[in-house]
């Protein structure tokens, strides 16, 4: 609620003061290379963000996310202050918006906010998506292409031993797409019985 607006009034007045005619200039681009740009510029940079946070030098601004011992939507926000200040993501998006993508920006916030919010849901929707079997090609699609509760609870579990569990892949925020390029997904189908670390 503060960091977000914080950062994009800084980038404003930093890019207005220093770049001033770079203001809007990507404005006349179309809609779905606007969409395209905050996929690569924030969500792609989010996933190896969230990647290099598993590893000993940043996990300490990320651990609080992982040690709750249930998942739910307070759940996705539940880092340290400076996980998201650091965000290279957060910034590049903000610097977006100063070019003149503005008007795509509180969209694709919004989809990815739904997106975390369900892929960190008790509500598990994907369920439905694995229990019917004409669903199954439809989920094949999902779970590749964005995080879903399965996918995303077998990043929290509590244990790799159930092969279910992997905490060393599933880094996804929207796309999960980016696990699947870079070889990190690990798709069961199945829930871990206990989250938290």
């Amino acid at each position: 609620a503060v960091l977000l607006p914080g950062v994009l009034i800084t980038v404003d007045l930093l890019a207005g003061r220093f770049a001033p005619q770079l203001r809007g200039t990507l404005a006349t681009l179309p809609v779905w290379a606007m969409v395209a740009l905050f996929l690569l510029a924030d969500d792609l940079t989010q996933y190896w963000w969230h990647r290099a946070s598993h590893t000993p030098l940043l996990w300490p601004l990320h651990r609080a996310h992982h040690s709750a011992p249930h998942m739910g939507v307070r759940v996705v926000y539940r880092n340290n202050l400076f996980y998201y200040a650091l965000m290279p993501g957060l910034w590049i998006g903000a610097i977006l918006v100063f070019l003149g993508l503005g008007k795509v920006y509180p969209w694709y916030i919004l989809a990815k906010a739904l997106v975390l919010f369900g892929s960190h849901s008790e509500l598990r929707w994907d369920r439905v998506l694995y229990r019917y079997r004409w669903l199954h090609p439809v989920a094949w699609i999902v779970e590749r292409t964005v995080s879903t509760p399965a996918t995303h609870f077998a990043h929290h579990a509590i244990t790799q031993d159930d092969g279910i569990g992997h905490y060393k892949g599933n880094f996804g925020n929207l796309l999960f797409l980016w696990d699947v390029i870079f070889g990190t997904a690990h798709i069961t189908r199945h829930y871990p019985a206990r989250v938290g670390l």
